[in-house]
């Protein structure tokens, strides 16, 4: 197990760092008072939990248990014990700090009633000075863009040397209008335009994952041919998003009930994305509802 210490200034980005690393899979705890390093690194390094990267924050928001130069030499003993343990120490120019409080309008951990937030900046600079004097990696986020900050995390993430990528997971959705548009929803595919299976006879209390109605739907023509268009769609924007930054992809198909024609295209959508080299799980929102309302004896239409 390798252990990655996170600490630095406030405000310098330390909470975006530690959300990146949980997303490229590794085992985080943020705020961790330094009393507790050894205990939760044996326990970590005990646990099965089949991840090869750590990734603590430690800094002044612990307090009075904070000291930086206690915490340094316990980083010496911990690497003595024999633990793999690297420091990453973020900061950014006292402006964009300044900044980046206004924004927010967070209060600084140092500030008070009578400590200002120029002086507590200041003061958490000084505190912090053994720290970044022996940091393994040191980066400066002002003015940085998230992805290049997302770059440089992956680099130092990646142990070979080479960048550790987030892995782009895509979710696809299928669900009925009439019980509403799911909210997590990046984009959505209203497939209400194609024939509807409900009202074929032997068709109607199938649904999208039996062959009878994925046939029905996907032989059809108007089906094929929006199939195409919506492959080369997301041929072009899975990409982008991925270059962008976005960890995880949400996309929604929608017909009326949420059980033929929705649950149909969902599949295919996900075999498309699967075969484009995509993480991509399909979940049907509505198909057991409708199923349980057939079973009722309700002729409504899906």
């Amino acid at each position: 197990m390798r252990f990655l210490l996170l600490t630095g200034m406030s405000g310098a980005g330390k909470s975006a760092a530690l959300r990146y690393f949980e997303d490229i899979g590794a085992f985080c705890v943020d705020n961790l008072p330094p009393m507790m390093l050894l205990p939760l690194m044996d326990a970590v390094g005990k646990a099965d939990i089949h991840k090869n990267l750590a990734a603590f924050s430690v800094d002044v928001r612990s307090g009075a248990f904070f000291d930086a130069e206690a915490l340094v030499k316990l980083i010496k003993e911990l690497r003595g014990l024999g633990h793999t343990v690297e420091t990453l120490y973020l900061e950014a120019s006292d402006e964009e700090l300044l900044i980046r409080y206004k924004e927010t309008r967070r209060d600084h951990p140092l500030a008070s009633r009578h400590v200002t937030l120029v002086e507590a900046i200041a003061r958490e600079r000084t505190v912090l000075t053994p720290l970044r004097e022996t940091a393994d990696y040191l980066i400066d986020t002002t003015g940085m863009k998230t992805r290049a900050f997302q770059k440089r995390l992956g680099q130092i993430a990646g142990s070979d040397g080479k960048t550790a990528e987030t892995v782009f997971r895509v979710e696809v959705l299928s669900f009925g209008f009439k019980r509403g548009l799911p909210r997590q929803a990046d984009l959505v595919l209203d497939v209400r335009f194609l024939p509807n299976p409900f009202y074929i006879p032997e068709l109607c209390r199938h649904t999208g994952l039996d062959e009878d109605v994925r046939a029905f739907v996907m032989d059809n023509p108007v089906t094929k041919q929006f199939m195409e268009k919506v492959c080369d769609l997301l041929a072009f924007l899975v990409p982008h998003y991925r270059e962008e930054g976005k960890h995880r992809l949400t996309i929604a198909v929608g017909c009326t009930g949420g059980a033929h024609r929705s649950v149909a295209i969902a599949e295919a959508v996900g075999a498309f994305l699967r075969t484009a080299g995509c993480e991509a799980e399909v979940l049907h929102r509505d198909r057991e509802l409708e199923q349980a309302r057939w079973e009722a004896g309700s002729q409504e239409e899906e």
